[in-house]
């Protein structure tokens, strides 16, 4: 029984980079152990309580669990175009989870494990999380993120965390959690240092699960950490011991490396004082950067996880994630490190290779590939590739999906290598009909055996596989080519292309916003700003964000100028209607298409709105 989840992810913001990997990795674990055999569930979902969330709802005029409706819901749209595999999609305002969180506060309360006293600390309210001065860095700013703190002073309900210092350090050397196993030291480190009990309600704010009505102190809410944690147990429906309550304890947590803190520290303490066993493992990866930096809108180099897969493809952009890093560490996303996974990997290893044993099994027995005298003529190559496989199941049970992925294109390398060495072409010439034969067999077989263990990571990649050499991505096949080590019969069918090969770079680039700095009004007069008439518009194949315009000024003048606004507008709508365009620009190449111009839009919320005049005017007239 394998139950794994992703942290809540907090509706602060839509989701990132740094999201999309670690849903991508417990995706992939899921379908790896379903494919087991093992009976799996899988949990994502969104945290969205706490004084944040209600900041940010009034900012933009909505009452915070409008504003959490609205975010959680970009969430489930992306993991459901993402096809991730989740069971349960988890939120802190669900019912079921409020009702949980009360019981347990009142629990551990009648236990003597919570305590009502005076809190005095400097809270940050973008970690959530309260520190002493001693803690913080200059000018009170939070250690963990370095934003400002506030000193606040308020009536709390306190966690005995320190009773639970010993039980934690013992559970860390007997069980052995945590991964990487570099993180276990720092965790150490911190716990022996001695815990404080830990403030779990708040008063400065409402945003938040009340207090039981047994306790009678309505002006407290449970603080988010306390109430958000126990989602990995509430959604199994725990309380009223529903079906899924079984898969209690998780076999992994997966969290971000600034949130391990909370789930291998403060989780586990109150897992104790709940009585509940504690998690299998917790596993910690690091951030992304791209190109070495921190990815900012200020900077220009947000990459939406979307426009990735949608201008190269899912798999692609799942087996990138999985294979570029080490588990735990920091991950750098480049464009030209993707492209180069893609075409020396992806296209020309795993994809070449299909395309190879299709093309000479129907050129020399019409598509029938028997496993006939492979382990007479290649026993070495299998034993080989078999020693890559077992590999690489290990790799991934210790969550260390670089090196599983790494093992399968070994694997895969011994193939075409085999093709390169025996050459069955000339085998074929010589006579060797059989050798020939049995050596697209060891290849056929070698491809569905690293299809099976591949399926977790690419899905349509392998099912296309399995499509064309006709055998099922299954339990059944999993215990037979993988554990039994068996050999398989093909009947081929021709198959497209699993990859092409990528020329060029296909996201569209996003210009870095400039510092603000004030202008003189000679400045300002150099711009050209003209009123043009659309007289076509239409999307730029491979991009997602781009249109391409012509557009009409004066003395019937035609300009093309292409503007990032195709998830705003049709182009269809936008022909006949008048927008506001920069004229005096240098030409730019954009996507390979040239841009004389641009065209004014403006930023409204999650919106973007064109510029242009409320009432016709003559094309070409100039704004001042």
């Amino acid at each position: 029984m394998r139950y794994i989840t992703t942290p809540i992810y907090y509706v602060n913001d839509v989701p990132h980079l740094g999201h999309a990997y670690t849903t991508i990795i417990a995706d992939t674990l899921a379908r790896f152990y379903r494919l087991q055999g093992h009976e799996t569930l899988l949990l994502t979902g969104t945290d969205e309580h706490g004084q944040k969330i209600e900041q940010a709802a009034k900012a933009r005029n909505f009452t915070p669990k409008e504003y959490a409706d609205k975010i959680s819901s970009e969430f489930k749209k992306l993991w459901d175009e993402f096809e991730i595999s989740y069971d349960i999609y988890a939120r802190t305002t669900d019912s079921r989870h409020i009702e949980f969180v009360k019981d347990l506060f009142l629990k551990m309360w009648k236990k003597g494990d919570i305590y009502k006293d005076k809190y005095e600390g400097y809270y940050c309210i973008s970690c959530e999380s309260f520190f002493t001065k001693i803690q913080l860095k200059d000018e009170n700013a939070c250690p963990d993120c370095g934003k400002k703190t506030e000193l606040l002073e308020e009536e709390s309900y306190f966690f005995k965390l320190s009773k639970y210092q010993d039980a934690i350090l013992k559970w860390y050397e007997e069980a052995d959690p945590i991964l990487p196993k570099n993180k276990k030291t720092e965790l150490v480190n911190f716990v022996q240092s001695g815990l404080k009990d830990l403030s779990i309600t708040r008063t400065s704010f409402d945003w938040g699960i009340k207090l039981p009505d047994e306790i009678k102190d309505n002006k407290h809410i449970i603080y988010v950490w306390l109430d958000a944690l126990f989602i990995y147990v509430s959604s199994l429906d725990f309380l009223n011991q529903g079906k899924n309550a079984k898969f209690w304890p998780a076999h992994l947590l997966l969290v971000g490396k600034d949130i391990l803190r909370f789930h291998a520290v403060y989780f586990p303490a109150f897992l104790m004082s709940a009585n509940l066993a504690l998690p299998r493992f917790i596993g910690a990866h690091g951030w992304w950067t791209k190109e070495g930096e921190k990815m900012s809108k200020s900077k220009g180099n947000v990459i939406k996880p979307k426009d990735i897969a949608d201008a190269y493809g899912l798999d692609a952009f799942r087996y990138f994630l999985l294979r570029e890093v080490p588990f735990g560490n920091d991950g750098d996303f480049s464009e030209t490190m993707l492209i180069n996974r893609i075409n020396s990997e992806l296209n020309n290893e795993f994809g070449n290779l299909l395309s190879r044993i299709v093309g000479m099994s129907l050129k020399y027995s019409n598509g029938i590939i028997l496993n006939e005298g492979i382990l007479e003529n290649f026993k070495t190559e299998f034993d080989v590739v078999q020693k890559h496989l077992e590999d690489s199941i290990i790799f991934l049970e210790n969550l260390q999906p670089n090196r599983y992925l790494e093992e399968l294109f070994k694997a895969l390398a011994v193939a075409n290598l085999s093709i390169t060495k025996y050459e069955p072409w000339n085998l074929i010439k010589k006579g060797e009909v059989k050798k020939a034969n049995a050596l697209i067999g060891l290849c056929a077989n070698i491809l569905a055996k690293v299809s099976l263990l591949l399926s977790p990571t690419l899905p349509k990649s392998t099912a296309k596989v399995a499509e064309s050499l006709n055998f099922k991505i299954d339990t059944k096949n999993y215990q037979a080519l993988i554990l039994e080590k068996q050999l398989l019969n093909f009947k081929v069918n021709a198959q497209e292309a699993l990859f092409t090969k990528i020329e060029k770079p296909l996201l569209a680039q996003e210009a870095p916003l400039q510092q603000e700095q004030k202008i003189k009004i000679d400045d300002f007069a150099k711009i050209e700003i003209k009123v043009a008439m659309v007289k076509a518009c239409e999307n730029i194949q491979g991009s997602k964000k781009l249109l391409k315009f012509q557009l009409e000024l004066d003395n019937g003048e035609l300009r093309q100028v292409l503007s990032g606004i195709a998830e705003y507008y049709k182009a269809d709508e936008l022909i006949g209607k008048q927008v506001c365009v920069i004229t005096n620009l240098k030409k730019a190449k954009i996507f390979g298409y040239e841009s004389d111009g641009m065209i004014l839009t403006a930023q409204s919320g999650d919106d973007c709105v064109l510029i242009g005049p409320k009432e016709l005017v003559l094309n070409g007239s100039l704004i001042s």
